[in-house]
């Protein structure tokens, strides 16, 4: 019985030293392959890649983070091929416009939220008259005669200064009064200056909107600010 189990045993000792001494397979690695964006070879590739490095230096110093460069692509290859765009020449300058004005707000939210506060607690002043337009005034001296339409000239002193106190611009310091055409000026301006007769003085408080806007003036008006103005209306010297 004993030498019936070795004669057994015999061949599964024999499979199993070979499958401990079988070599296991080479497994290679493969190396994924890299895609090489080749450089500019004409002057044409250099200027095509010189125009996207200027148009990103631009938007950049704009505020722009970034863009959907699939679309972007896709706008310069429609525009150059002819074919039709997904938007019209007025949607497109609209939907640039809208971007710019959403990063110019975000960027000047300081400037509006201050101007929002200061008008809102104003207009609380029984004193501060307030139009349909979101103009506030205080009647200094109230005049007497005639009222100047928006096509008259007006002969004027002022001056103009920032929330913060700070005065940017004043006739009353060059002892030089103004004269100007009322719709030539800024809306806040026009419509103001139309309330007052002769001998007037009028403290004007004026939204961003109906000052100069968006964009400011200069180094000393910033985008989206509240302007304070005393005007003395001299004279109206007609159309």
């Amino acid at each position: 019985m004993k030498k019936l189990l070795i004669a057994l045993l015999i061949p599964f000792c024999g499979y199993t030293a070979t499958a401990q001494t079988k070599k296991k397979p080479v497994i290679r690695k493969t190396s994924k392959a890299v895609v090489k964006t080749e450089g500019p070879k004409t002057s044409l590739d250099s200027a095509s890649y010189a125009f996207g490095m200027s148009m990103a230096s631009s938007l950049k110093n704009d505020g722009v983070k970034g863009l959907n460069y699939d679309l972007l692509v896709r706008g310069l290859k429609d525009a150059f091929g002819g074919q039709p765009t997904l938007l019209t020449q007025e949607g497109a300058q609209k939907a640039i416009g809208n971007l710019f004005k959403t990063l110019s707000q975000a960027k000047f939210a300081v400037n509006i939220n201050e101007g929002k506060t200061f008008l809102e607690n104003n207009k609380k002043n029984p004193a501060v008259k307030t139009t349909a337009s979101g103009l506030q005034y205080t009647v200094i001296n109230a005049g007497s005669g005639p009222k100047p339409a928006a096509t008259d000239t007006v002969l004027v002193n002022y001056s103009g200064k920032l929330l913060s106190g700070k005065q940017f611009d004043s006739s009353y310091d060059r002892n030089e009064p103004l004269s100007i055409e009322l719709n030539h000026v800024i809306p806040g301006w026009t419509e103001g200056v139309q309330l007052m007769s002769p001998g007037a003085k009028y403290k004007f408080f004026i939204p961003y909107n109906l000052a100069y806007g968006e964009r400011g003036a200069g180094q000393d008006i910033p985008p989206f600010s509240t302007l304070v103005f005393e005007i003395d209306l001299l004279k109206i010297n007609g159309k």
